[in-house]
């Protein structure tokens, strides 16, 4: 299973460790990601979806209708 979150698409990031000798080794930033289980009323069916602790604040802001619909514009969620 990937780290991308399915609504805003956030994947991880590279950058460098820095030691206090200032050498760099090559690292990762990964997202905050949930696995989290959301109900469609107009679908009247569950869904399981991995998102960012970013999205599900934008799901409780806006619902979830609204920001599937958005996410499944730009194409980022499979379901």
């Amino acid at each position: 299973m990937s780290r991308v979150c399915q609504i805003t698409g956030k994947r991880p990031r590279s950058g460098n460790n820095v030691s206090h000798a200032h050498n760099k080794t090559k690292r990762k930033f990964y997202p905050n990601l949930f696995k989290k289980r959301f109900y469609l009323p107009e679908e009247d069916k569950w869904v399981t979806l991995k998102v960012s602790s970013t999205a599900l604040r934008t799901i409780n802001k806006n619902g979830i209708d609204a920001v599937l619909k958005k996410a499944r514009q730009n194409g980022n969620v499979l379901v």
